[in-house]
């Protein structure tokens, strides 16, 4: 099996062209108690393929809803989402899970792993579900733990990692589906210094092998990594 980090995972009738994200007109409000926040006004933002973005702004500013549209989290009230040259707006749940199993690798703030589960556990169970066969499961999670530094924690549980080591596990769990598109939420938020610069620097790894990344944070140093970066305020992409 090739160790390679990057990506070919392209939709029927998607060409190299097509951008790996376009969004058109993004709209969306959440009820309040006081008055409806507006998270999204009309956006528009596309990246292309193999690209490593980083999307700044201060808290509330929008962009988490931004990357959770996008990965069909949540629903959009006015505007299209497509990834991968598909129309991810308007879907229903099951097809938005199995499009986000074989598409989209999610890398959350704090981790979200299953604690009493091995870390090669935490990856084989992903890929069985997006339709692997176990054995091949296995033979990814081992390859992407290894290349990750993690090769000699199989058998541990994510509780006895270091928070950087977590992190690492947790973008190995995103791509053991071979995604087109890594989305990563505050992915250095929960670690100290040094636990960020190693998530960082396997991001420009994964850049570098092709794969194509949304990275949100509100720290310039972080957005530094990424090959470009834009500001949202109040719901809007500064120019």
């Amino acid at each position: 099996m090739s160790t390679d980090l990057s990506t070919e995972n392209l939709s029927p009738g998607e060409s190299a062209e097509t951008p790996a994200v376009r969004v058109r007109g993004a709209r969306r409000t959440f009820e309040a108690e006081l008055a409806p926040v507006r998270a999204l006004r009309g956006v528009d933002f596309d990246v292309a393929k193999g690209e490593f973005v980083a999307v700044m702004g201060p808290s509330g500013c929008g962009k988490s809803t931004l990357l959770n549209v996008i990965a069909g989290l949540d629903g959009v009230d006015d505007g299209t989402i497509e990834v991968a040259g598909e129309r991810v707006d308007g879907r229903d749940e099951d097809w938005l899970a199995r499009f986000r199993r074989h598409h989209i690798g999610f890398v959350f703030q704090f981790f979200n792993l299953l604690d009493g589960v091995s870390a090669l556990d935490n990856l084989v169970l992903p890929g069985v579900l997006g339709g692997m066969k176990r054995r091949a499961a296995e033979a990814r999670a081992r390859d992407l733990l290894d290349l990750l530094g993690l090769g000699d924690r199989l058998q541990q549980v994510p509780a006895v990692l270091s928070g950087g080591q977590r992190q690492r596990l947790a973008i190995a769990r995103a791509l053991v589906n071979q995604p087109s598109l890594l989305l990563a939420d505050e992915p250095t938020g929960a670690l100290d210094s040094e636990g960020g610069l190693e998530v960082l620097e396997l991001f420009r790894r994964l850049h570098e092998d092709g794969q194509t990344i949304v990275m949100v944070t509100h720290a310039a140093e972080v957005a530094a990594g990424a090959s470009r970066s834009i500001r949202m305020r109040d719901g809007r992409i500064e120019s």
